[in-house]
């Protein structure tokens, strides 16, 4: 791995307080900190260029809606394609959440004290 060279206390140090976010809030608050709004773009714009990749998308198309140049869409394809496999971990990880997500909404919906004030709410 490319990291490797940069690997020791300073870099687990980062990598603990990103762990230790609990929610999208903090992440937003940390990074404000820690990062330009530029670095944060370039780091969001490729998590969707890789997932744009992973779809099946066009050079031209991610180029159009993420403003990524083919050099930076190009190096993602290779991470994609040659790397860790951590693109790929992480944007399944964010559609198993989502779906996760999505199906407890629906259950919630269905849920007897939801049935009791549908219901309750049905007799008025």
């Amino acid at each position: 791995m490319q990291i490797d060279k940069l690997r020791g206390r300073a870099l687990d140090q980062l990598f603990e307080a990103i762990l230790s976010l609990k929610d999208i809030e903090e992440c937003y608050r940390f990074f404000d900190d820690l990062c330009t709004v530029n670095e944060i773009q370039s780091l969001a714009q490729r998590l969707e260029v890789a997932r744009m990749l992973q779809e099946g998308y066009t050079y031209h198309r991610i180029e159009t809606e993420t403003g990524a140049s083919t050099a930076t869409i190009s190096r993602v394809k290779r991470c994609l394609n040659y790397g860790n496999d951590a693109y790929a971990m992480a944007l399944n990880r964010i559609r198993k959440n989502k779906k996760d997500r999505e199906e407890n909404v629906g259950n919630s919906e269905n849920t007897p004290s939801n049935e009791k004030k549908m219901n309750a709410e049905n007799d008025i």
